[in-house]
């Protein structure tokens, strides 16, 4: 026999739980850059990925309890030179068949100023995984195109990692070493 009470008694409990602050986005790569520079002879050559994905949970009451997990499909690179970047996948440089993403997952997210916030995790290029640390702006959110929907911005993030540092130390002198990424992600709820 079933508890009459028992549909209200999960209701209540259900009731007393703290409300949970965190909002999850995915970040949309229609409307998201993420790009890079890096030194070629006397000049900067850039380029960009142009397939990734990611989670970013923004915890609105407690900005530490945070987290981003960003996934980018190593062979997207686009540096507008298709003979560039069919070099830049082979295992001279990113190595696409043997390691075909390159991954962020947050360990700390802190705001250092008002809207500034910084994005500690693991990044892991070419296998290696390294600490590493975005400063980036949080924009804010506001209504999304389609009605009822509801985007985030995340902009002007960079960081500057040395390729060696991942185990790409192909043609030095003739590139740099340091290699600046730059983000800038909107990102849907």
């Amino acid at each position: 026999m079933r508890h009459p009470f028992r549909a209200v008694l999960a209701a209540l409990a259900l009731a007393a739980l703290p409300a949970l602050a965190q909002d999850t986005y995915k970040i949309d790569p229609v409307h998201s850059e993420i790009s890079f520079k890096i030194r070629h002879l006397l000049a900067k050559t850039s380029g960009r990925f142009t397939k990734f994905s990611g989670t970013i949970k923004v915890d609105t009451a407690d900005i530490t309890k945070s987290s981003v997990e960003v996934s980018i499909d190593a062979a997207s690179i686009n540096t507008d030179n298709e003979g560039r970047d069919k070099h830049l996948r082979t295992p001279e440089f990113f190595d696409v068949e043997k390691y075909p993403t390159i991954t962020f997952k947050s360990t700390a997210v802190k705001e250092v100023a008002k809207g500034k916030l910084e994005v500690t995790g693991d990044f892991t290029l070419h296998g290696v995984t390294k600490k590493i640390t975005f400063p980036i702006t949080n924009a804010g959110t506001q209504p999304g195109m389609k009605p009822g929907t509801v985007v985030a911005g995340f902009i002007d993030g960079a960081v500057t990692i040395n390729r060696n540092d991942y185990g790409i130390k192909t043609y030095p002198g003739a590139l740099g070493d340091d290699v600046a990424i730059s983000l800038n992600i909107e990102a849907g709820k």
